[in-house]
């Protein structure tokens, strides 16, 4: 039996530190079954692609875009390329902690029926340092699944988790390619575009694996494309229209629970609502009303 190996995808468009950080997390893997591909989104700074082309290892790929083409692109570029059995997109501010490919590649060979395998996760914060925030307490202490063995889940009751609300960490995400190549991401849905893809792929009957590991640092800090948007409350407007359709979705598989979730999107409101105060403090109006609209299940 050949032996598996990962893909790595790093689309990259941001700070050349925090990349350097994230190629490096790759290099100090102790299993050598990886092969690492930085998508450069036409960055026009050229440190990145100085650092990375002077690293001298076959395993590594650059590859620099003419024009721009924004995230969803990238993230369409990097599944299209994979040539591995499986395949992490994984952010440019992030990082693999030593065993993370030893772990996934040991899930996949004890489960290889898994479609999308999701390792434990330490959130740290702009600086590195481990960090504690609401949302990561809800989707790791309330929300994901407790098991202390991997544990494999598909069908309803994985929909049902994931629309009451998402526990997933996609840039920690490992796929199996040939699953993930069935669908593709909803430009319609930028933000939660991730969750979109997901949940199309539960629909497909694809499987997930929740190993317990910690093997992944998912950086957290204000100036994410999320962090952004919750600003003016517009992130919310994008998720209450996703959630209309996978309520749809999940109706025509005869899903009822599912459906359920999705029209309550419980997790989603609340997290409206524990923005109100301080957008009060700010005096900003328009997004008050967004962000009650969406907590009230209006």
């Amino acid at each position: 039996m050949v032996e598996p190996s990962l893909d790595i995808f790093v689309p990259y468009w941001g700070d050349p530190d925090y990349m350097k950080i994230t190629v490096d997390s790759v290099l100090a893997q102790t299993d050598p079954h990886w092969f690492l591909t930085v998508v450069d989104d036409a960055y026009p700074d050229p440190t990145v692609e100085d650092y990375v082309r002077n690293i001298d290892d076959p395993r590594i790929t650059y590859v620099k875009k003419a024009t721009n083409e924004g995230i969803t692109e990238s993230f369409r570029t990097s599944i299209q390329m994979a040539r591995q059995d499986l395949v992490a997109v994984v952010g440019c501010d992030d990082i693999l902690l030593p065993n993370y490919v030893e772990t996934v590649l040991q899930a996949y060979r004890d489960n290889p029926e898994a479609d999308i395998i999701q390792p434990g996760v330490q959130v740290i914060d702009a600086a590195g340092d481990p960090a504690r925030t609401l949302v990561d307490t809800v989707k790791q202490r309330l929300l994901r699944p407790s098991a202390g063995a991997p544990l494999l889940l598909s069908g309803e009751r994985l929909a049902t988790s994931l629309l009451h609300g998402d526990w997933l960490y996609w840039p920690s995400l490992t796929f199996k390619t040939s699953s993930v190549r069935t669908v593709d991401f909803r430009d319609e849905f930028r933000i939660i575009q991730d969750l979109a893809l997901i949940i199309d792929m539960i629909l497909q009957d694809r499987s997930l694996l929740v190993v317990p590991t910690v093997a992944f640092a998912y950086r957290r800090h204000t100036e994410s494309a999320s962090s952004l948007l919750l600003q003016d409350g517009s992130r919310f407007d994008g998720e209450r229209e996703y959630f209309s359709l996978a309520a749809t979705l999940t109706r025509s598989r005869g899903w009822r629970r599912a459906e359920r979730a999705a029209k309550l999107r419980l997790t989603s409101r609340l997290h409206a609502l524990s923005l109100m105060p301080g957008l009060v403090k700010s005096h900003n109006l328009g997004a008050i009303r967004t962000m009650a609209k969406h907590g009230l299940g209006a």
